[in-house]
């Protein structure tokens, strides 16, 4: 298993941008992100300096990448 890399929230988003997740609206310091493509999944991306390892290995997990494939996105 792959070190994951210390990533902002975002960051992440704009990772996640690369493969048709966009921003959808945002609660307190939780931003929602919806793929454009089906099955039109939604994330939801802490908005913070530092994601959490568990919770980014997580959201890799909703959107069916790998850590080396999210790497590729940074």
């Amino acid at each position: 298993m792959s070190k994951l890399p210390v990533v902002s929230g975002r960051e992440l988003v704009a990772a996640l941008a690369k493969i048709n997740y966009v921003f959808d609206r945002q609660r307190g310091s939780h931003m929602i992100l919806r793929q454009t493509e089906s099955p039109f999944r939604r994330v939801v991306v802490p908005d913070h300096k530092e994601v959490a390892k568990g919770t980014l290995r997580g959201i890799l997990r909703q959107t069916g990448l790998t850590v080396e494939e999210f790497k590729k996105l940074l």
